[in-house]
């Protein structure tokens, strides 16, 4: 049982990894003219962050998703990477 859920975290640190790396190489290749494409994407979640005023606490909540072709195309090639290891 242990060895399958470890096999889990494996997976999802290579997803992760995926999304960051490909947001990354779309954002730095989507400069290039013939590599626009990458960059296209959605930007989804809180546009303005959401603010609880406790007067003793402040606590200050924003989350903000921004996905392009490159990280989806991360995240296949972490998926690929992974049922080869």
């Amino acid at each position: 049982m242990a060895t399958r859920d470890k096999n889990i975290w494996i997976l999802l640190i290579f997803i992760l990894a995926g999304i960051v790396l490909g947001g990354l190489i779309g954002e730095i290749a989507g400069e290039i003219d013939f590599l626009w494409w990458l960059r296209y994407g959605q930007s989804f979640g809180l546009t303005e962050p959401l603010i609880l005023d406790l007067k003793v606490l402040s606590l200050t909540f924003a989350l903000q998703f921004k996905i392009n072709v490159a990280s989806i195309i991360g995240v296949a090639i972490a998926i690929f990477v992974y049922r080869k290891v």
